[in-house]
């Protein structure tokens, strides 16, 4: 099988990722701790796993935690910190969220934070996602969301590919709630709030090619007054995102 496009561009960039502030750090990572502490869950998923920053804060509370993402050598970034915070119920499985190798209902939550926006086909993602989580179950999806407005999206949409060629799409509130809705999940809460983007830490994650940080700024430069004001950009390049949490349970 060929390796997914994800996987081959971030092989490199794992302990970037476990190393990275913005996302070691959050109320949401806050809130998902509460969510499952005190409940006595059996088995989770952090789904997409990234740099492990769920997994280590789910690992403390519950039975077992599985920490899966399509790239090895982040999994590989992410049992050795778990192995120097000494959270022996982290395990790890190496596979794409829109064909997962678990058994239909065997979770009892799904958590998937900052991934999303990479898969190559959402809405089966989301399915798998449904599928293996228990008929009790909750799962708690948070990613960049995309404006409603034509003109912001596409200029998001642009900084986001010209960073990270991994990019596929930041999606709006109202498809995230389409796409949720369509694989079974019904929407229980939703919470927003913007994050600021370091740019020079931003683009290093990805170890973005210098040509193509210059584009980055000059789109900056040049973007019309309403793409300014509403990303909050700053002289130095860095500027403010959207950020959703969808809590849902199993329709």
């Amino acid at each position: 099988m060929a390796e997914p496009y994800a996987a081959r561009h971030y092989g490199e960039r794992a302990q970037d990722y476990v190393a990275s502030t913005v996302h070691s750090q959050g109320d949401d990572l806050d809130r998902i701790e509460r969510l499952v502490a005190g409940r006595g869950l059996r088995r989770v998923l952090d789904l997409g796993c990234g740099g492990g920053h769920v997994t280590y804060r789910l690992a403390p509370h519950v039975g077992q935690v599985v920490a899966c993402d399509v790239t090895g050598p982040m999994l590989k970034a992410v049992a050795q910190e778990a192995a120097r915070q000494e959270l022996s119920t982290v395990t790890t499985v190496q596979a794409p969220a829109e064909d997962l190798p678990f058994e239909t209902g065997a979770f009892d939550a799904v958590f998937c934070r900052f991934t999303t926006h990479h898969w190559q086909n959402a809405a089966a993602g989301l399915r798998e996602a449904r599928r293996v989580l228990a008929p009790s179950g909750m799962a708690l999806f948070v990613d960049v969301t995309a404006p409603p407005v034509a003109l912001l999206d596409s200029w998001l949409q642009s900084m986001e590919l010209l960073r990270d060629i991994s990019h596929v799409r930041d999606y709006t509130v109202a498809e995230w709630t389409g796409l949720l809705g369509q694989a079974g999940f019904a929407l229980k809460t939703f919470r927003t709030h913007r994050l600021r983007m370091d740019f020079e830490s931003w683009v290093a994650r990805t170890k973005t090619p210098p040509e193509r940080v210059a584009t980055i700024r000059s789109l900056q430069q040049e973007a019309p007054e309403d793409v300014g004001r509403y990303f909050g950009g700053e002289a130095g390049g860095s500027f403010m995102i959207d950020v959703g949490s969808f809590e849902v349970t199993p329709v």
